[in-house]
């Protein structure tokens, strides 16, 4: 029997309350085992709104309708407890600014530990344990567990977050943004530790960004969103090479690179549409240079 996708988006519609435009508009995403999967699209494009679907992390209030099934199970009918308990464990998110998501009041090791020992899944010490083997895993050295953030760097906080991440041995990690606060260089070393230890325990990781660089370095398959809705999926290497839809050429062809010639990066005219309002046909539509009549039906 084939073993459950760790992330399975299907049909995933998301209303807010008071309008009628839905923020996420028949979302299908997978993330096998194992697999590293990128989810790229500009701001706003409700990138972290997927993301968080699988923590079921949504707006109070807002309807939602299709499934998100983590690990075979579906994260929009489970119980409070259930949920709470797949927060523990089952899956883990990787936030984008590690200060914001540590408090600065509380030791690295206190940090770590606290989830493990208060859900009753480890003892103290093995707890301790633990996240002495994963900050090895991630390179900081396990002096750091009697430490303040504010006496680590910015690289730093963010390989203990991804120690972290890992504490309850996940089936799904969700890196929204991961890279985003740090300089290029720490940039580089993030991404090539998350490959390392997502192929080391074999968890399957959803990585958020807008930065195709980076999705190109560290996928092995790629999702391109735009206003809410997936416009494109391949694997890395085919869609970077042969982009389908506009909005991805449109994409690719607005990053910088190495080896093309010097002068100015085309942009993307106009704006990407207001999701309060309800839009008929392709939504890139209106900021295409190849739309057609057809592109409106």
């Amino acid at each position: 029997m084939t073993p459950p996708y760790a992330l399975d988006i299907q049909g995933l519609r998301i209303t807010l309350p008071g309008t009628t435009r839905r923020v996420l508009d028949g979302v299908d995403l997978t993330v096998a085992a194992g697999e590293t999967v990128a989810l790229v699209g500009e701001s706003g494009s409700g990138k972290t709104l997927t993301s968080r679907s699988a923590l079921s992390l949504l707006p109070p209030g807002a309807l939602t309708e299709g499934t998100v099934a983590v690990a075979g199970d579906d994260v929009l009918t489970m119980s409070a407890a259930r949920v709470r308990a797949l927060r523990t464990g089952t899956v883990a998110m990787i936030f984008q600014d590690p200060r914001a998501a540590i408090n600065p009041l509380r030791r690295i090791g206190d940090f770590l530990t606290e989830s493990s020992v208060l859900t009753r899944t480890m003892s103290r010490p093995a707890a301790t344990a633990r996240a002495t083997e994963l900050l090895g895993a991630v390179g900081v050295d396990d002096s750091a567990l009697g430490k303040y953030p504010g006496q680590l760097s910015g690289g730093m906080l963010q390989r203990v977050m991804i120690a972290a991440s890992l504490m309850g041995d996940p089936a799904l990690l969700l890196a929204d943004e991961p890279t985003t606060a740090l300089d290029v260089t720490t940039q580089a070393e993030v991404v090539a530790l998350l490959r390392r230890l997502q192929q080391r325990f074999g968890t399957g990781l959803l990585f958020v960004t807008h930065d195709l660089g980076l999705a190109a370095a560290l996928s092995d398959r790629v999702y391109v969103m735009y206003a809410g809705r997936i416009v494109e999926s391949s694997p890395a290497h085919d869609l970077f090479a042969h982009p389908r839809h506009p909005y991805t050429a449109a994409l690719l062809a607005s990053t910088p690179r190495l080896d093309a010639p010097a002068g100015r990066l085309p942009a993307i005219d106009g704006q990407p549409p207001d999701l309060r309002t309800e839009v008929s046909g392709c939504l890139f539509a209106p900021r295409c240079p190849l739309a057609t009549e057809v592109c409106d039906q």
